[in-house]
């Protein structure tokens, strides 16, 4: 645990086709939540989170570190 017994985890938070946001983490696989808004993904995402850190401490699971993505756009052309 960390000293003060805060964690923080990098969420990515993707539109979701139907509207909304889909929420996952890269550093915790399974974790998979979403919101019709912004804010509610928030919400959706802090929630998600506490539970799974949670249960892997209630199953003697030690908490991996986070992992931050780099993103970045790759442009090619295809010919046809």
């Amino acid at each position: 645990m960390e000293a003060n017994g805060k964690y923080s985890f990098t969420m990515l938070f993707e539109p979701a086709e139907e509207g909304g946001y889909v929420v996952t983490c890269p550093a915790l696989p399974g974790l998979v939540t979403e919101g019709d808004t912004m804010e509610e993904a928030r919400r959706m995402a802090e929630d998600a989170l506490r539970g799974y850190l949670e249960s892997l401490l209630e199953d003697g699971l030690s908490i991996p570190a986070d992992k931050s993505p780099i993103a970045e756009p790759i442009e090619i052309a295809l010919v046809s």
